[in-house]
């Protein structure tokens, strides 16, 4: 019903020739910007932050019902390069299931993913099958069992815990893992996200984020949970690490 109302709602915008629905836009755009700076800047800011939402959404949809930053940005590999034959490996958050059919389908690995939200589950086992591959709907931090991994992997997931270093504590004692693989945001990727701080709005690439990253931060966080950063890269605005237990 909602969807209905909103096509409803736009269909004489979807009506105009292309041009001149852009011409609304930017007409729209420049009168956002007309007060002073710091008004038309928040104004503004705020505006690029729906697009990105609509140029997420669609982009999906032009992907089949993935993103495809997983194609473009190919950082699936960094993970499938990353774990050994024979590797026990724990996607921890896994969302729709694609990092671990991409390790599962690419690695003589047996891995679990595992995800808090029955949803995400339900579409990843629906989209991803594999006789090493196995999705669990549950709460990495109780319902693991007795089992034990080699490799935990945590792809844009620590962003979105509060209290990360009981996280990390808590499950390396669970679960004994030798390696982490991590992918987080960076705070310091675009010159607008401090200005979007300065002007008193929301400056993190999501909302359900708790923090996002500069690299000594990183280093400085891991550590304190006792691990050593034995690789990291930066790539499209994030960092890609892998992290060794400290003995």
């Amino acid at each position: 019903m909602r969807a209905l109302a909103r096509r409803l709602a736009t269909l004489p915008f979807r009506l105009l020739p292309s041009p001149l629905r852009r011409h609304v836009v930017r007409a729209a755009l420049r009168a956002a910007a007309a007060g002073t700076a710091s008004s038309g800047l928040r104004e503004l800011l705020a505006i690029d932050a729906d697009l990105q939402g609509i140029v997420d959404d669609t982009a999906m949809r032009y992907e089949g019902g993935i993103h495809p930053k997983h194609r473009l940005t190919a950082y699936h590999d960094f993970f499938v390069e990353r774990v050994q034959a024979g590797d026990r490996v724990l996607d921890v958050g896994c969302g729709y299931g694609a990092v671990a059919h991409s390790v599962a389908a690419r690695t003589a690995a047996v891995v679990v993913g595992i995800d808090i939200d029955p949803a995400h589950i339900a579409v990843a086992r629906q989209r991803y099958q594999h006789p090493r591959l196995t999705f669990v709907v549950g709460d990495v931090t109780r319902d693991v069992g007795d089992a034990r991994f080699d490799v935990i992997i945590a792809s844009n997931l620590i962003e979105h815990l509060d209290d990360r270093l009981s996280f990390y504590r808590r499950l390396q004692a669970l679960v004994r893992p030798r390696r982490w693989l991590v992918r987080v945001p960076m705070v310091d990727r675009a010159w607008q996200v401090p200005l979007r701080r300065e002007l008193g709005l929301p400056y993190f690439s999501d909302v359900n984020h708790f923090t996002e990253y500069t690299r000594p931060s990183f280093e400085a966080e891991v550590h304190a949970a006792g691990y050593a950063v034995t690789h990291l890269q930066v790539n499209w605005g994030e960092i890609w690490a892998e992290l060794g237990v400290h003995e």
